[in-house]
């Protein structure tokens, strides 16, 4: 039976009726800046905005801690206990998987006076069928990968006669810890779908898979990345408090007390502290949305699921441009009387389109030309000065509130960390350690940002919180915990 296509749905065609795709009728008489309007007014975070924003966040994390379920925010506990020292010594590796690539890292640690010898790393990029394939397909695919690095180790790099490799794994999918080496998959995020996995063990199906290599490591800390970051900056700064990964997906992590964990009933740590992850990406409340996010919400593969990560990650800022251009080319003519294909199909550039809405808005010439060679590399669609400044308003309205979003947030965890430490946070100096593509890479993206935390703590007490950006801090950060929950840690 043959199909039509209506925007990004499908309908047989009626018996004996031809029907033409709705995209052909518009007026260009319809100007565009009414859309644009109405958009930066739904999408505007005043400073009431941002309060509700982290008080919210404040409040659904204290509703997390007391009871599994309690709120959108899962709170889920790190099992790590103990953060690196600097006393670590010996070879240990890291395996990241947190988004479209995964890395492999290898670090030589040489204790309070060496500290970090030497690093490497490879990054490989996951095809987009692995990532919605089947659990075996993804591991094995890893794990070769891994097997494929670790037979270029040498120089700097030196096992201890007899130990064997140990590997922190930083898998960064909202997972159900149940000790330092196991955790759960509770579900796939950030636009994975991969099926056999959700509610097995993560540490399992990868040591699986390196059996299937005849790989011989041990999986000695299994973390997500913003813990990972967290370890990583704490290993060179004792002020980090806070961890925040704003890239293909995001997610903060923060140190907590244990008495303040009410989920957590008799098991104490014996630091009397622990990491929790609060996969903030599920946050929902009070947030301002539009038409354009709602409508990608259902289209997406986890509707009404990831609200806060859908309006600040990535993954969709560009999803989001993309449909406020669509409605702009349609019924306003924006980009003439045609409108390309890629334009038009749901989600068919993803994560692509963030990196793209950065360089161009990067572009200072007269006429724009970086934007117009931009849009036309990417979607076929030529433009004229007009629609290119229309295109770069649309992306500073996304990406501002974003950022400003993403801000709020983390004012949230720290407000929350201040009410319970009674000035800790807010009367010293406390370092947010960022790390992600977007935050690294989209400078109004970091300006937005800090902003809102000025704007909501005022210019004296925001001086005391210092936002870092601690690269490629999972990596390492997850090498380091593997080292501090190592089987030799009796060694260093």
């Amino acid at each position: 039976m043959s199909v039509t296509a209506v925007g990004s749905f499908w309908l047989p065609p009626s018996p004996g009726k031809l029907l033409r795709p709705r995209m052909v009728v518009r007026s260009s008489a319809v100007s565009v800046t009414p859309i644009l309007t109405h958009l930066q007014k739904q999408c505007a975070t005043p400073l009431p905005v941002l309060r509700h924003v982290a008080d919210a966040m404040a409040a659904d994390m204290r509703a997390g801690l007391a009871v599994d379920g309690g709120s959108d925010l899962k709170m889920i506990l790190s099992y790590v206990d103990t953060l690196p020292t600097g006393n670590e010594k010996g070879l240990f590796y890291a395996l990241d998987l947190g988004g479209t690539n995964f890395r492999v890292l290898r670090v030589q640690l040489g204790g309070k006076d060496e500290r970090v010898i030497a690093t490497e790393f490879e990054q490989v990029t996951i095809p987009q069928e692995l990532m919605i394939g089947t659990s075996e397909e993804l591991f094995d695919f890893i794990a070769s990968g891994l097997a494929n690095f670790a037979m270029t180790e040498g120089g700097k790099f030196h096992l201890t006669s007899g130990k064997k490799r140990e590997i922190g794994f930083t898998f960064s999918f909202p997972v159900k810890q149940t000790s330092i080496r196991s955790g759960i998959l509770m579900k796939w995020t950030k636009g994975f779908a991969v099926s056999g996995t959700a509610g097995r063990d993560v540490v399992a199906c990868l040591n699986e898979a390196m059996e299937r290599q005849g790989l011989d490591m041990q999986v000695s800390a299994l973390v997500n990345d913003t813990v990972g970051t967290l370890a990583g900056a704490r290993y060179w700064d004792d002020d980090v408090m806070l961890a925040v990964i704003l890239g293909t997906g995001t997610n903060a992590c923060y140190v907590e007390r244990t008495d303040a964990i009410q989920k957590l009933g008799s098991q104490m740590s014996s630091s009397g502290r622990t990491i929790i992850s609060t996969e903030w990406g599920a946050f929902s409340n009070g947030l301002p949305l539009t038409e354009f996010d709602r409508d990608m919400d259902a289209a997406s593969i986890n509707p009404g699921e990831q609200i806060f990560e859908k309006t600040i990650s990535g993954m969709y800022l560009g999803e989001i441009v993309r449909r406020v251009l669509l409605k702009m080319a349609e019924e306003g003519a924006l980009f003439g009387e045609s409108i390309s294909e890629k334009l038009s199909a749901p989600f068919i550039l993803r994560w692509k389109w963030t990196p793209d809405l950065c360089a161009m808005q990067q572009d200072n010439s007269d006429r724009l030309d970086a934007v117009g060679s931009i849009l036309y590399d990417v979607t076929g669609v030529k433009s004229d000065l007009s629609a290119r400044k229309m295109l770069v308003e649309v992306c500073d309205t996304i990406v501002k509130r974003g950022g400003r979003l993403a801000g709020a947030g983390i004012v949230g965890i720290l407000q929350k960390m201040e009410e319970d430490t009674k000035g800790l946070i807010f009367g010293k100096r406390t370092v947010v350690a960022m790390d992600g593509g977007l935050y690294e890479n989209y400078p109004q993206y970091r300006r937005y940002l800090k902003e809102a935390v000025t704007e909501l703590l005022g210019l004296e007490m925001s001086k005391n919180i210092v936002i870092e950006h601690s690269k490629d801090g999972s990596g390492i950060g997850a090498a380091l915990l593997a080292a501090s929950n190592s089987q030799y840690q009796r060694d260093f």
